[in-house]
């Protein structure tokens, strides 16, 4: 009789106590979860800066607009140049885009300077090698814009020059020796300064570079949590994160 009473009451409990269990997993918050960010490459040491617990894939601007067209999960979209933000945004994919962020070209040299380039300049004469960004890329069509203000487009011609799909790939380049110099925002720089010299290149020769971002629309995606991001993104966190990383930054709203 004293077993059959233990058993009754063990299992009184035990119903007890899972009914607690479950009431507190029901009142408590979900766990939120992280806003998938798709962003320029140039923006690989900023943003995890600012916001690390978010999941991020860092490329080039235009392939990345490819993939968001193609239905890929993003809930940001961070572009190195208006144009793929803007595209996006014409094609009903995305929020109007904001700028967030300046840079400005630059051109390195491994340390040390092997191919002994004082200037820009120095690229004229020919034989040495150069990283350049593709022509779809952000940092390909600025420095395309860049040299032909300069008028020294002739220096991809008479120059050996390995393309590149995004500002990470020329920076590597570099910073390995691979080639003699290559042409990368400032802020890619300073990502490596260990192992590359910095060449200043004109301000009068500098092609506007304007950083764009935008929530992405599509089912399923984090609206509330991108909006969030992007409060973050353009207020005072990702200001400060973006001028430590060596951005410019658009005047405050």
């Amino acid at each position: 009789m004293m077993k059959r009473r233990f058993n009754r009451s063990s299992s009184r409990r035990l119903v007890a106590l899972l009914g607690l269990v479950v009431a507190l997993c029901l009142a408590a918050p979900a766990a939120a979860s992280a806003v998938t960010v798709y962003a320029a490459a140039s923006l690989r040491e900023a943003l995890p800066e600012m916001a690390p617990a978010q999941t991020y894939n860092f490329a080039g601007s235009n392939a990345l607009q490819l993939q968001i067209e193609r239905g890929a999960p993003a809930d940001v979209f961070a572009s190195a140049a208006p144009e793929e933000a803007q595209a996006l945004f014409q094609e009903g994919l995305c929020s109007r885009p904001v700028t967030f962020a300046t840079n400005v070209v630059v051109m390195l040299v491994p340390k040390g300077n092997p191919g002994h380039l004082k200037s820009v300049y120095g690229l004229r004469q020919g034989g040495h090698t150069i990283a350049i960004g593709t022509p779809g890329v952000p940092i390909g069509g600025y420095t395309r814009e860049l040299l032909a203000r300069m008028r020294l487009s002739s220096i991809l011609t008479n120059n050996t020059v390995t393309l590149e799909k995004d500002v990470a790939g020329i920076t590597s380049k570099v910073a390995l020796g691979a080639v003699e110099a290559g042409f990368a925002y400032v802020t890619d720089g300073r990502i490596v300064a260990g192992r590359v010299e910095i060449i200043r290149l004109p301000r009068w020769a500098q092609p506007p570079v304007r950083y764009q971002a935008c929530i992405v629309h599509r089912p399923g995606a984090d609206a509330a949590g991108a909006k969030k991001f992007m409060e973050a993104l353009t207020g005072s966190r990702g200001r400060t994160a973006l001028k430590k990383g060596g951005f410019g930054l658009p005047p405050s709203a």
